[in-house]
C-alpha cells in the first residue's frame, strides 16, 4: 500500500490505521522526516518529491494521495498501473479536473475522489443519513474547526479560496456565491458556533449522486475573536486583493497556528420530504485523525475489503453501497456518530 505523503500529519494518522492491514510504502520529498514513523509502523520509505520529473515505479496494491498533487502525478500514475486510487487533499476545482483527467485516462481500477471534508467523511454521514430518509433533498454541513487541533501546513490551504466566488445548487439550481456570506449561528455539539460559507468539494458531488436540490457547507472557529477576524478580512476586500503568492504567509497565519491536539466537530443536516435528521459527529482524536479515518474507509471501499463488491471507474465516498453500515465503521475508529430527528432548520 503505497501512502503518498505517508508521513505528513494526516499520512503518519493513517499510516497507523493501516500498518495492522497491510505492508506499507511511505512516499515524501524528505526521507529523513518518516523514519520514526517507518520504525513504529513497520512500513519501507521512499523519497517521491511530487515537484521532481523524476519518473517514480513501485510496485503496490493500491495508492492513496495525503498530499497535494498539484500536476496529478499520483493520479496519472496510479491509473496507467492499474492500481486502485483514493485521493483526500483537493478542493472543489482540482477534484473536478482530476475527475475529467482519470475519466479520459480510461481507469481499469476504482479512481476515489474523497476530498470532500474530513476525506469524505462528511459525504458517507450524509449517505448514510439519506439512505434512512429515502433520499436527500437538502444536505448542509457545519463545521468547527478546533484552533488547538494539530494541523499539517496544508490544511488551512482553503484559505486561498476564499478571494474566489464558487457554484452551489440552492433549491435545485445552480448559483454563483461568495466564500464567507451567508453567516448563520449553529449549535454543533454542545456550542454555539458562528459559520460562514467555504468552498469545499461535496457541494459540487452531492447534487450529482444523491440528487440533493441544495448542499451548503459552512464553517467557523473554536475562537469566536477568530472568526470574527476572518469575516472583518473578508469585509474589506482582503481575500480579493490579497491573492496570490505574495499574500500566502499573511492569509495563512490568520488561522494556522497548529496546536498539540484537539476535538474535530461536524455537524451534518439531511432533510428529505420534510423531515430532517442530524448527525453530529466527535472524533476527540482531531480533525488530522478523522481524515485519516475518511481515507481507510476510502481504501476497504477501492479493495471490496468493505464487504461490498469492490467499486469500479471514477466515484465519490457518498456513492457508497452500503450506508447503512457507515456510522458502525466509524464507530470502529473511535469516532462518535450521534443521530436525531429534528423538525427545526439547521440555522439557530
Amino acid at each position: 500500500m503505497l501512502l503518498a505523503g505517508g508521513y505528513g500529519t494526516v499520512g503518519a494518522e493513517l499510516a497507523r490505521m493501516a500498518a495492522a492491514r497491510w505492508p506499507l510504502l511511505l512516499t515524501g520529498r524528505s526521507v529523513e522526516r518518516g523514519q520514526e514513523l517507518a520504525r513504529e509502523t513497520g512500513a519501507q520509505l521512499r523519497r517521491w518529491d511530487l515537484a521532481d520529473p523524476t519518473p517514480f515505479q513501485a510496485k503496490v496494491r493500491a495508492v492513496v494521495g495525503v498530499v497535494n498533487d498539484p500536476d496529478d502525478r499520483v493520479l496519472r500514475a496510479a491509473v496507467r498501473g492499474g492500481v486502485p486510487y483514493v485521493d483526500v487533499t483537493r478542493w472543489t476545482a482540482r477534484l473536478q479536473r482530476a475527475a475529467t483527467v482519470a475519466a479520459l485516462l480510461g481507469p481499469k481500477a476504482p479512481v476515489l475522489l474523497s476530498s470532500a471534508w474530513m476525506g469524505g467523511v462528511t459525504s458517507l454521514v450524509a449517505a448514510a443519513l439519506a439512505d434512512g430518509l429515502g433520499g436527500a433533498d437538502g444536505v448542509e454541513i457545519a463545521i468547527r474547526w478546533d484552533l488547538k487541533d494539530r494541523a499539517g501546513a496544508d490544511s488551512v490551504e482553503f484559505m486561498d479560496r476564499l478571494g474566489l466566488d464558487y457554484e452551489v445548487v440552492l433549491d435545485g439550481r445552480r448559483q454563483t456565491i461568495m466564500p464567507l456570506s451567508d453567516v448563520r449561528n449553529v449549535r454543533i455539539g454542545a456550542t454555539a458556533t458562528r459559520v460562514a460559507r467555504i468552498d469545499t468539494p461535496e457541494q459540487f458531488t452531492l447534487p450529482l449522486t444523491l440528487g440533493t436540490g441544495t448542499a451548503t457547507t459552512r464553517i467557523g472557529f473554536s475562537s469566536a475573536a477568530s472568526t470574527s477576524a476572518l469575516l472583518v478580512a473578508k469585509r474589506i476586500g482582503f481575500f480579493r486583493w490579497g491573492r496570490g503568492e505574495r499574500f500566502t504567509s499573511a492569509r495563512r497565519a490568520l488561522l494556522y497556528s497548529p496546536g498539540e491536539g484537539g476535538v474535530a466537530e461536524v455537524r451534518v443536516d439531511v432533510g428529505h420530504r420534510g423531515r430532517t435528521r442530524i448527525a453530529m459527529i466527535t472524533d476527540p482524536a482531531g480533525q488530522a485523525h478523522l481524515t485519516a479515518v475518511g481515507a481507510l474507509m476510502g481504501l476497504l471501499r477501492v479493495l471490496g475489503a468493505d464487504g461490498a463488491a469492490p467499486a469500479q471507474g471514477v466515484i465519490f465516498p457518498e456513492m457508497t453501497p452500503i450506508p447503512e453500515q457507515v456510522i458502525a465503521m466509524l464507530g470502529e475508529q473511535g469516532v462518535d456518530v450521534r443521530i436525531a430527528d429534528a423538525e427545526r432548520r439547521l440555522a439557530a
